[in-house]
């Protein structure tokens, strides 16, 4: 299973991930700290650069503590958290070399499909730090165990049978950090109105930027996105796109080798001058500039 997928201009390496001779597990991999680190300096990769995987991944630590930027927010993963990194999120880990755990990889059609519906795999949005307690904690530290566990010892079990007994295994998994407290997180969710204009912002941010054709395409005037994005996300409709793009200019800034223009006509501006002025007066630097400074964290 490879990690990291790149396209034409996209030069900064991933890590390969691939499960060990025997282990008939395709699409998942279980593997510690240790020989995540072992494998990188074997590759010549550099952890600390910016990695775009195209995998979930899942980490959590037996001791020490590892600060890592998902999407260039840092969080602090601790013995008691869970980091989990979905696919197309840049992702810089930090000095790994301050921690030992474990990190579980695998693609988003190996759960079952139960699973990705009610762990929510598809939401972009999900949340990267999770700080479980009491059973709750416990619960996921057994669940994960019993995956590593079965990962490295397929025993007598048929080759479909142990496929299938990882792939439960995973669900538990997912399904326990998506509601660790087994409650229905359908409570509080953000409404209808946000989450429908939230998935058109995902499909149609590189093609338009303007709250008017969202609401043209969704039926709704552009003040009632504007009121149902200031309830659910704080923010209001056009800023709210504007962040999705410049999110985007930061991963292919952070990620990809492809000159600003090349980001520019990707993101559907008209130049490169528009671009750049663009992302400056939302961002507080340039294009380039940030580039520089997002490769020069590796610590």
């Amino acid at each position: 299973m490879v990690n990291n997928r790149h396209s034409a201009g996209q030069a900064v390496p991933g890590i390969i991930f691939a499960a060990p001779v025997g282990i008939p597990a395709a699409g998942l991999e279980v593997i510690s700290l240790a020989g995540l680190r072992a494998r990188s300096r074997a590759h010549g990769t550099e952890l600390g650069a910016p990695l775009r995987p195209a995998c979930h991944q899942v980490l959590t630590l037996a001791s020490g503590t590892l600060r890592t930027a998902v999407d260039f927010t840092d969080h602090d993963v601790g013995r008691d958290s869970w980091l989990w990194t979905r696919p197309g999120q840049v992702l810089q880990w930090g000095d790994l070399t301050r921690a030992e755990g474990t990190l579980i990889v695998f693609e988003r059609d190996f759960p079952g499909a139960a699973a990705v519906r009610a762990a929510r795999l598809d939401d972009p949005h999900g949340r990267v730090l999770h700080t479980p307690t009491g059973e709750a904690a416990t619960s996921l530290r057994v669940a994960a165990a019993h995956l590593e566990h079965e990962f490295r010892s397929p025993g007598r079990l048929p080759r479909d049978t142990h496929h299938a007994v990882l792939r439960h295994l995973l669900d538990v998994l997912v399904l326990r950090l998506a509601h660790p407290d087994g409650s229905d997180t359908s409570a509080g969710a953000p409404s209808e109105t946000f989450l429908r204009f939230r998935a058109t912002v995902e499909r149609d941010f590189a093609h338009t930027r303007r709250v008017d054709d969202y609401a043209l395409t969704l039926g709704y005037s552009a003040r009632t996105l504007s009121r149902a994005a200031l309830e659910s996300a704080g923010i209001g409709a056009k800023e709210f796109i504007d962040r999705r793009v410049i999110l985007e200019a930061k991963r292919l800034l952070a990620h990809s080798d492809l000159a600003a223009a090349r980001i520019a006509d990707r993101l559907g501006f008209s130049s490169a001058t528009n671009f750049a002025k663009y992302f400056h007066q939302r961002a507080g630097q340039a294009p380039i500039a940030f580039r520089t400074a997002v490769r020069g964290r590796v610590e």
